[in-house]
């Protein structure tokens, strides 16, 4: 049915609107296109002052180190093959293999080991059976193009370890935001009483404070943790200043007043009586919250999972003050590299690292991608 006249939009609306979408969106995109490229040239080539020589990388060519006209069709073809193979065969093999209720899980599950596999056949098959066949041709290098610095990075500069920490920190901090936010947000919206009000506009006020004010206010209880602990634990006591669980306190008490106030607003979208209907029928209250109210709440607990997911992910602030060298997670360590007399090879590596940490959010947001925009459209029409 076509849309009535009346109700059109001007054409200058429309280029207007449009325009500014793509803008936004060129904008949006050019600083990671722009390090990714960056990543894979060597340094000359890296920071050279014409953005032709940038994307082409003629010093990289000049090592030997570049793509040929039969690579790129074939690394094309590669992705668009992986990307069919996710559309089209993933969601049947994650609804075989993943058991009830545990859908989210198996899909993230699915997506990164169909990244594993595709990475591991392009490593041990295509890259060698591509270099025969240049080889054999003549073929010579049209696009510079190298991995070393990743290798530098992830190798020889052993940051795999900084990508464990950064998954144990911010696993913790989603775990436990989610888990006392969802109990205290619906817990929140379904009292009336005052005192929630303002247990509320205290998680708000708390959650304003600047991230330094709690690191220092934590800061002197975790160095002296073994004394205070001791007590308890004897001489095994630990010394939490410098370790992950440090961390993980500090941004679990920066995270849960946002995480509370969020899920309130979305435990508040949902009739009270589906909690009604289900004691009716002979639930307790956490049998309703658990069996009735969740199932449809996980749009919601997704999206602030997510929001949650990115504070632990992305933080340097506490992460930096409360972290001693060898748990350091990985934003962080890209600093580092420019803490010593930086080199351009350095410059380069840490452009390479910060590439690295940008997949597992693309592959997170691509997972979630239906749950996330239900969440955050949820509540807007009742």
């Amino acid at each position: 049915m076509s849309t009535p006249r009346a109700m059109r939009a001007p054409l200058g609306l429309k280029l207007l609107s449009n325009g500014f979408l793509i803008f936004w969106c060129l904008l949006a995109i050019f600083p990671i296109f722009w390090i990714s490229v960056m990543s894979v040239k060597v340094p000359i080539d890296s920071f050279a002052a014409s953005v032709g020589d940038v994307i082409l990388g003629p010093a990289t060519i000049a090592r030997g180190k570049g793509l040929t006209l039969l690579d790129i069709p074939v690394i094309l073809a590669g992705l668009w093959l992986t990307a069919r193979l996710a559309a089209l065969r993933l969601p049947g093999l994650v609804a075989r293999a993943t058991p009830p209720g545990y859908g989210a899980f198996g899909w993230l599950v699915g997506a990164a080991g169909l990244a594993l596999v595709a990475a591991g056949v392009a490593v041990l098959a295509v890259a060698p059976a591509l270099g025969a066949l240049n080889a054999a041709l003549g073929l010579q290098p049209v696009l510079g193009f190298t991995v070393e610095h990743y290798r530098a990075v992830w190798v020889d500069n052993a940051f795999w370890r900084n990508f464990v920490n950064s998954m144990q920190v911010t696993l913790g901090v989603t775990a436990i935001s989610l888990t006392v936010g969802t109990l205290a947000g619906y817990a929140l919206s379904r009292t009336p009483s005052r005192l929630a009000f303002w247990l509320l506009i205290a998680a708000l006020i708390f959650r304003a404070l600047p991230h330094s004010v709690l690191v220092a206010g934590y800061l002197p209880v975790f160095i002296n943790s073994a004394e205070i602990l001791r007590p308890l634990l004897g001489d095994s006591a630990p010394t939490l200043y410098g370790q992950p669980l440090a961390v993980i306190a500090v941004l679990v008490a920066i995270n849960q007043p946002f995480t509370i106030w969020m899920l309130r607003s979305f435990f508040q979208s949902i009739p009270a009586e589906l909690d009604e209907a289900a004691r009716v029928d002979g639930c307790t209250h956490f049998q309703a919250f658990r069996k009735v109210i969740m199932p449809v709440m996980w749009p919601g607990v997704i999206t602030t999972g997510l929001f949650s997911f990115l504070l632990g992910y992305n933080d340097f602030l506490v992460t930096s003050l409360l972290l001693d060298t060898s748990n350091q997670t990985m934003v962080p360590a890209i600093s580092s590299y420019f803490n010593r007399e930086t080199t351009t090879t350095d410059q380069v590596e840490a452009v390479a690292a910060a590439v690295s940490i940008t997949a597992p959010l693309f592959l997170l947001v691509m997972v979630f991608q239906r749950q996330i925009v239900s969440g955050l459209t949820a509540g807007a029409v009742k």
